[in-house]
């Protein structure tokens, strides 16, 4: 396989790092382009182009870290931040319009409802993106299926 185009989505959480990571290794074969996006949810009731500074300011914390991470890897990371209603279409449509042969995305151990949980943007990616898909799942021995439940 080879991969030009990779695109993460990141999103502070935990497995961000170590989705970096992977797409740096995965991207030195074939010398792929890495891009790093943050995608910032704007609420429906709020004009699209709402400035929240709080969270542009994370979102710029999380971008550098990511830059930094592949710095170290001896790989650079391009990042972009962006505001929409939704991440999920938005990655999607990021992949797309990046031409992206990989998407690589972290995700912790979650519960809903007693049962694990990939939310709701995963399996949207999953099932839509225009190219395949890593998911990352974060090892966290708190968060295991055994603990969880107790």
């Amino acid at each position: 396989m080879e991969f030009h185009n990779i695109l993460v989505p990141v999103s502070s959480s935990p497995a961000d790092e170590e989705a970096i990571t992977l797409a740096c290794r995965l991207a030195r074969k074939d010398k792929a382009k890495i891009m790093a996006v943050y995608i910032i949810p704007i609420d429906r009731t709020l004009p699209l182009d709402t400035e929240l500074e709080a969270e542009v300011e994370k979102a710029e914390r999380v971008l550098d870290r990511m830059e930094s991470i592949g710095a170290g890897e001896s790989c650079a990371v391009e990042t972009d931040l962006l505001q929409a209603r939704d991440a999920a279409p938005a990655i999607v449509d990021e992949a797309i319009q990046r031409e992206a042969d990989l998407i690589v995305i972290g995700t912790t151990y979650q519960r809903r409802f007693g049962q694990f949980s990939l939310g709701d943007v995963v399996p949207h990616v999953l099932k839509h993106a225009p190219c395949r898909v890593i998911l990352y799942h974060q090892y966290t021995p708190d968060n295991t299926p055994d603990k969880a439940a107790q």
